[in-house]
């Protein structure tokens, strides 16, 4: 396959995660965020698990967890309660901010050189985040500001240590993606038994939504995305979370009925020309390096491992 055409494929889970708000807001029962990211990963870890009929060994199983905990455990609950506080729009740009935590880590993890022009199309995409964010139609709720800045945090973190450390051999893409999400939703369950329960009734809208949530949200979307991770420069998954806000605010303008200010406008504009710029600073090959600089950087790429 393609870099182009993996990423492509890549860029399919931010879209289908900008369809997260709209869904949490005209179809799910509000006031059960754990509950959402409770349904949205178990179910799909469980059934992901079946099909790849693989479990992990060894030291996979702790980091299994780990990621499991940073890439679902707590980005679900972070994510939909942002989702039920904030307008669509708002809630998923502040995940521009994301690049610049997944650059910044990786230089420190992963020993990556930070690209100058990737790191400006970062600050771009945050800057953006900004207009939109800090626009005086935002309707801010602070703790819906730090939710959506805390989930979005431990996925940056998930992505890098996803990216060091690989996936084993002869585990496929499905079966990770299981590991994690049942993993993620195992933390989740006694959470929200202790602290939500069940919503009096749920109705067929809500069914539809979780399962939309569940599968193309869940089971497709990071079985995408976690192959997209270990394939791509670290830089690019990060850029592409730029996607979401977007597809959020397309969503929020034209079936919630949202409005955005001028200075929003321009801010998504902003992160949109990050995304593109992004990925083309990423993608484009680095020039060639004398043998010596190229045994180096063999070197630090098995260190990574």
């Amino acid at each position: 396959m393609s870099r182009f055409a993996l990423l492509l494929l890549t860029a399919l889970a931010p879209v289908a995660w900008g369809t997260t708000y709209l869904v949490t807001t005209e179809l799910l029962p509000q006031g059960h965020p754990l509950l959402a990211g409770l349904l949205r990963a178990l179910p799909a870890g469980l059934l992901a698990i079946a099909i790849g009929r693989t479990l992990p060994r060894g030291d996979w199983w702790w980091k299994a967890a780990a990621l499991g905990i940073l890439n679902i455990g707590a980005f679900f609950p972070l994510l939909f309660l942002a989702a039920e506080r904030l307008p669509g729009g708002v809630a998923a740009a502040v995940a521009g901010v994301q690049p610049l935590v997944v650059i910044g880590l990786g230089s420190l993890v992963l020993h990556e050189r930070i690209r100058p022009l990737t790191a400006s199309a970062a600050v771009v995409g945050a800057a953006g985040v900004a207009l939109v964010v800090l626009g005086p139609a935002a309707q801010l709720d602070l703790l819906g500001i730090l939710s959506a800045i805390g989930g979005t945090s431990a996925t940056a973190a998930g992505i890098v240590l996803t990216k060091r450390w690989g996936r084993p051999a002869g585990v496929g893409p499905i079966a990770y993606a299981g590991w994690q999400l049942t993993a993620g939703g195992l933390v989740l369950l006694p959470l929200t038994l202790l602290f939500e329960g069940m919503p009096t009734q749920i109705g067929s809208g809500a069914v539809l939504g979780y399962v939309w949530l569940g599968t193309a949200g869940g089971l497709v979307a990071y079985t995408l995305w976690f192959r997209g991770i270990q394939q791509l420069p670290v830089a690019a998954p990060g850029l592409l979370a730029l996607l979401s806000p977007v597809v959020a605010t397309a969503l929020g303008t034209l079936v919630a009925g949202e409005t955005l200010t001028p200075l929003q406008t321009a801010g998504l504009t902003l992160v949109l020309a990050a995304f593109i710029a992004g990925q083309v600073f990423t993608m484009r090959p680095r020039m060639p390096k004398t043998p010596a600089a190229d045994k180096t950087v063999e070197a630090a790429a098995v260190v990574s491992r």
